[in-house]
């Protein structure tokens, strides 16, 4: 796919290029420079084109925006013929990874897509392996490597499934939040990149590199087509820096959360931790959705409390206590508001399915 490359955060494309956040490690632009190094060739035009000065390279703790990431990858991709930049034995024509977006594009679901997506991959190179799976209600993406990725070995890992996780995004038109991202080397001196670079937590040392997010996600509808290929394609890249607002399956991943965890989340805090974001993007998004978390955390109190008292003999303080009330009183005065009777009342009127206690 055309100008994609690896970058920590999105620039706003209204935005003057030097007035957005600097948070890219620099080690991702000297590991371009290794690859026009590899192809014989200078990268001092890409890098004047990026403004990003000679000396800066020689700093470890040199950041640069995702503009001047956006200049200096889509400037190498093209002197240099090779989207992947170097990483591969050998290197993938300009072109390469929008031919397997448009071999995508067709399928039903994401999870047919991204399948896809894994499959013609190998078509274009036998140094990595990438593998849809899904287990236990999450699916993950998992990177195998079948050849020595030398000194570009982060660089690559890194954006491959960031280029994934984007693209992913795109097809659904949703934020994919992720649980989890693994990398098999260590934690590199620019470890503070990566949460911005991947939602949820990231381990290293930790086996094959992989994303690991909801199995829900894979049952969505694709909501692009061809045209709106055509036109990402001319700008690929904020596809791996967008931070997308919706979240289709937000509303529904925070009812199976309250679901579990009904007696530990009292906050919007507890809630938005597990769910990988923050209070005030889980507030904003549900809000989009037409939802809001007092709803939501009422609708599931009110779901298991009814099944207590309908099933259980359990006394009300325990209902209480199940169903996430601090005491027995406020539960009795929101299940009024609920149902109009009382839990014990309510109890009175319901036919019991069993008698566990």
């Amino acid at each position: 796919m055309p100008r994609r490359a690896t970058t920590a955060t999105a620039a706003d494309r209204s935005t003057p290029p030097h007035a957005v956040v600097a948070a890219t490690p620099i080690a991702f632009v000297r590991a371009i420079v290794t690859a026009y190094r590899r192809y014989r060739k200078d990268p001092a035009q890409a890098l004047r084109l990026a403004q990003i000065a000679p000396n800066l390279l020689l700093d470890d703790n040199a950041r640069i925006t995702a503009w001047q990431m956006e200049q200096v990858s889509g400037a190498a991709m093209q002197e240099l013929d090779d989207e992947a930049l170097g990483w591969f034995a050998r290197r993938l024509p300009w072109g390469s990874y929008g031919m397997l977006a448009r071999a995508s594009i067709s399928a039903p679901t994401l999870g047919v897509a991204l399948k896809r997506w894994c499959r013609h991959h190998g078509l274009l190179t036998d140094d990595i392996a990438l593998q849809l799976q899904e287990q236990a209600g999450t699916a993950s993406i998992t990177i195998t490597e079948r050849s020595d990725l030398g000194l570009l070995r982060e660089f690559c890992l890194v954006s491959v499934l960031r280029n994934i996780h984007g693209l992913a995004c795109w097809l659904v038109d949703s934020r994919i939040g992720l649980l989890e991202t693994q990398f098999p080397f260590a934690a590199p001196p620019h470890a503070s990149a990566y949460a911005v670079l991947f939602s949820g937590p990231t381990h290293f040392a930790a086996g094959p590199a992989s994303i690991r997010f909801d199995a829900q996600y894979l049952d969505l509808p694709l909501r692009r087509d061809e045209r709106a290929l055509n036109q990402m394609l001319q700008h690929a890249l904020p596809l791996t820096v967008l931070q997308y607002r919706r979240d289709r399956l937000l509303v529904q991943r925070v009812r199976q959360t309250l679901s579990s965890h009904i007696q530990t989340i009292h906050s919007a805090d507890d809630l938005a931790t597990l769910l990988h974001v923050s209070p005030r993007t889980l507030h904003r998004q549900l809000k989009e959705e037409g939802a809001t978390l007092q709803g939501l955390k009422d609708e599931a109190r009110r779901a298991r409390a009814v099944e207590l008292l309908h099933r259980t003999q359990r006394p009300i303080k325990q209902v209480a206590e199940a169903a996430g009330f601090q005491n027995e009183k406020s539960f009795i005065r929101a299940f009024k508001g609920w149902t109009g009777l009382s839990p014990a009342e309510y109890r009175r009127q319901a036919t019991p399915l069993d008698s566990k206690p």
